[in-house]
């Protein structure tokens, strides 16, 4: 919740103006913000901090736009940075204020879904199935993307052997970083605990797969995920409510080995 600071006390000026303050003229670019929770402790926020992060966010999206259409058109190699800053108007320069190479042009799409991913993940409740949580958030996160682009980047990156490992790469750490992140804190054990990991893995795991099968074959991706999500989310109840037996495949498999060196 937020207010314009208010002016009173000796040598105030007029009350018509709400800028003012006992203290003298403060930026009409600064509100105060109460926190929510408290309601005390105001701490000051710069409006043009925002706005300035809100420029940067739009850049980046224009940017990636006019990008991803040259790398379809003609291929993520043959373009150069040049030609992308003249498509999107900016100057190499600007380009290169943004994205320190032309294949961190990629990896935008990775660090926003990673943040739209953790404070979509903040806001589930706490004593939410933390599978459960995961799948809502997904598909929240999910809804509010262009699909457009995102088919694009697929595609992009699918044809484009130099820049895919790397891509990937970069696709499973910011994931798996927030989903190991979160089961963590769910379970009250660190992030890079077997469970949290084995989790994130699996999560990040079935997004790709659901990820590649909407690029394929059509449909919702929003409910091709969740309905992947769940699967799992049942599969893990299932297995916690009626685990399987240990199978003794080591042993077994050292007999057969053993069976094959004798009958050499």
């Amino acid at each position: 919740m937020s207010r314009p600071v208010s002016g009173g006390g000796p040598g105030a000026a007029s009350r018509s103006d709400p800028w003012q303050t006992a203290n003298g003229l403060r930026s009409k670019y600064e509100v105060i913000e109460i926190d929510s929770n408290t309601k005390t402790q105001p701490r000051v926020t710069s409006l043009v901090q925002r706005a300035r992060k809100t420029r940067s966010e739009v850049m980046i999206s224009q940017i990636e736009t006019v990008a991803l259409a040259l790398f379809m058109e003609r291929g993520f190699d043959a373009v150069t940075v040049e030609e992308i800053a003249a498509s999107a108007g900016i100057s190499p320069r600007t380009f290169y204020r943004y994205f320190p190479l032309k294949e961190d042009v990629l990896q935008a799409r990775i660090r926003q879904r990673a943040e739209a991913l953790r404070d979509a993940l903040a806001k589930r409740p706490s004593a939410e199935p933390p599978l459960h949580s995961v799948r809502a958030a997904f598909e929240a996160v999910l809804s509010n993307e262009d699909l457009a682009l995102l088919e694009q980047w697929i595609t992009v990156i699918a044809v484009s052997p130099s820049v895919l490992r790397a891509v990937l790469g970069a696709k499973i750490l910011a994931l798996n970083g927030v989903l190991a992140e979160f089961f963590g804190a769910r379970m009250g054990v660190p992030k890079d605990a077997l469970a949290p990991e084995t989790l994130a893995a699996a999560v990040s795991g079935i997004i790709q797969g659901a990820q590649i099968r909407w690029h394929s074959r059509g449909g919702s991706l929003v409910a091709i995920v969740s309905e992947s999500l769940r699967i799992l989310e049942q599969g893990a109840d299932a297995g916690i409510q009626h685990p399987l037996p240990p199978k003794p495949l080591l042993p077994n498999a050292s007999r057969r080995l053993s069976s094959k060196s004798r009958r050499r």
